[in-house]
């Protein structure tokens, strides 16, 4: 079963032609990142999953729905079953740490506070956060701000999670902690997701190793190969097309000067 189907999907801004004739599918528990330079086309795509841009042409299906043609209250249902972390972050200057990631359950759900509480605080001790709920974003580095993000795309249990360049901007090590989140998401929540990036090392540590749980609960990340049911491929973009398509290794192995120079 796919979460994400686009099938010939066309998009253009006045003259500028984003996408043409793109298809993607992305299944269930999945991971798609999406690589290609300024105006590919790769922000259109991340827009288009939730409905806030519509195709001029083809369709776009959630959980097998076509979701294209939907009028804005028919689209709510869907977008409450995806979260998003934006680029920067996007969190609200004045509101705390708590209320940020709160957010999503009150605009989305009646559930009680309560269980909006015991949510949210599980949300963010999964980002390794439980201390920080009264903080406020000034007060936040800005690894801290992307893990913030992270637990308001997850709570009320989204079935996709699409990341806007997740580690832009992030020192190596705190880089590597966000790739640590968005793995178990992927592997252990069975998360679809969808990822937006420059960051190739990030990209690379996110298709390449996997996380399961040991018997004693605690998370275990070794590398897969494409021969080991691989989870999450890759797409690169070049003017609004598909350039490629596939696992990291037949990426690395690509002769296409395109990819080559994107790639070095």
């Amino acid at each position: 079963m796919s979460n994400i189907t686009f099938r010939d999907v066309s998009k253009s801004y006045g003259d500028q032609v984003v996408l043409e004739d793109f298809d993607m599918s992305v299944g269930s528990g999945m991971g798609k990142i999406i690589l290609g330079a300024g105006g590919s086309g790769k922000s259109t795509i991340l827009k288009m999953i939730p409905g806030l841009v519509l195709p001029d042409r083809g369709k776009v299906l959630i959980e097998d729905k076509e979701i294209s043609s939907l009028k804005e209250d028919e689209m709510m249902p869907f977008r409450s079953r995806i979260g998003i972390v934006f680029q920067e972050g996007a969190l609200f200057d004045s509101l705390s740490v708590f209320e940020n990631v709160a957010y999503r359950l009150r605009e989305h759900t009646t559930m009680s506070e309560e269980s909006l509480s015991q949510n949210v605080q599980k949300a963010l001790g999964f980002v390794g956060l439980a201390d920080s709920s009264d903080k406020m974003p000034s007060e936040l580095s800005g690894g801290m701000k992307k893990r913030v993000a992270i637990a308001r795309a997850m709570v009320g249990n989204p079935k996709i999670i699409l990341y806007d360049e997740p580690t832009a901007g992030l020192d190596p090590i705190t880089s590597r902690s966000i790739c640590n989140l968005i793995m178990r998401l992927r592997d252990i929540r069975k998360i679809t997701s969808v990822m937006v990036t420059n960051d190739l090392g990030a990209a690379q540590v996110i298709a390449a190793e996997k996380v399961t749980n040991d018997r004693d609960g605690k998370l275990e990340f070794s590398g897969q190969n494409d021969a080991d049911d691989p989870n999450t491929d890759f797409l690169v973009l070049h003017q609004g097309k598909i350039r490629f398509e596939g696992l990291q290794s037949s990426l690395d192995d690509s002769d296409d000067p395109y990819i080559r120079e994107f790639l070095d």
